[in-house]
This record gives C-alpha cells, sequence and structure tokens, in this order.
C-alpha cells in the first residue's frame, strides 16, 4: 500500500514528561526514497545581490539564517520537517484546494518549511 498523507503532531507539557515538548511528522513519500537529516550552521550572508537556487527556482539572498536541522529528500533543497536554533520547528502539509494548479515554477510547499525553519 503506498502513502498517501502526511501527519504533524506535537505535544506539550503538562501531557509530556518533565515538560518537554516533542514534535514529529510522519511522511508520504515512497519507502525507497533516500531521507537526509541534515544541519546547517548559522550565518550571515555578504552575497545579497546574488539569488539563491531553491528547488525549481531562485529567489534573493536573504542577509542572515538562522541554524537549522532538516530532514528532507536527497533530491530536493527543501524539507519535510525542521527546526532551527531559536525552537521553531515546522513540518509539510498536503494542503487541497479547488484553485487552479499554475503552470509556471514555484517555490514547493517543502522549500518553504525550509525557509521558515
Amino acid at each position: 500500500m503506498e502513502p498517501f498523507s502526511c501527519d504533524t503532531f506535537v505535544a506539550l507539557p503538562p501531557a509530556t514528561v518533565d515538560n518537554r515538548i516533542i514534535f514529529g511528522k510522519n511522511s508520504d513519500r515512497l519507502c525507497d526514497e533516500v531521507q537526509e537529516v541534515v544541519y546547517f550552521p548559522a550565518a550571515v550572508h555578504d552575497n545579497l545581490g546574488e539569488c539563491l537556487k531553491c528547488t525549481y527556482i531562485e529567489i534573493d539572498q536573504v542577509p542572515e539564517t538562522y541554524a537549522v536541522v532538516l530532514s528532507r529528500p536527497a533530491w530536493l533543497w527543501g524539507a519535510e520537517m525542521g527546526a532551527n536554533e531559536h525552537g521553531v520547528c515546522i513540518g509539510n502539509e498536503a494542503v487541497w484546494g479547488r484553485e487552479e494548479v499554475c503552470d509556471e515554477e514555484a517555490l514547493l510547499g517543502m522549500d518553504l518549511v525550509r525557509g521558515s525553519s
């Protein structure tokens, strides 16, 4: 059976031992797709005139990025889930809508996860 959905969960105190916060996510990616857990250190970028290559498009480089730990498919720039040095956690979910899909290349939801972490 192929997976068909993603779920993200968080458990908060007082429902956890020692007042810990637990964040997790499952993925509907194929079971043989390589998932990496990667770390990117915080950085100050002095190449503000340059563009940053995301999965399908390029965007302007921001002046500063936070340190992040990400779980992502090896082939793309974005991530399924991540957490930054300030404790902000985010997970990618499919959202179904009624609007027509644009034919132009754009940022993926997983690119937004990486950019938000």
